[in-house]
């Protein structure tokens, strides 16, 4: 899954965000609004992490969801 998507099915996406990032509120969440640079700021600040540790989650967490989506693909087809 990559952030164009995450961003077009944000209200879908805002609990599988919530489950990874759990301090984020539902404020935040209706703050960032599909938005990759506010969402690594948040969980900068919520965290108490630096730009580039927020960041790297974040595109670790896409890593991790795109390896799902890609073997959901394939027992789909299997």
């Amino acid at each position: 899954m990559n952030w164009d998507q995450v961003a077009g099915k944000w209200k879908q996406m805002k609990g599988v965000i919530k489950e990874r990032w759990g301090k984020l509120t539902d404020d935040d969440l209706d703050l960032i609004a599909g938005k990759r640079d506010q969402l690594a700021g948040k969980i900068q600040e919520r965290y108490g992490l630096t730009k580039e540790d927020a960041q790297k989650q974040i595109e670790d967490w896409e890593r991790t969801r795109r390896q799902e989506d890609e073997a959901e693909e394939r027992r789909r087809i299997a």
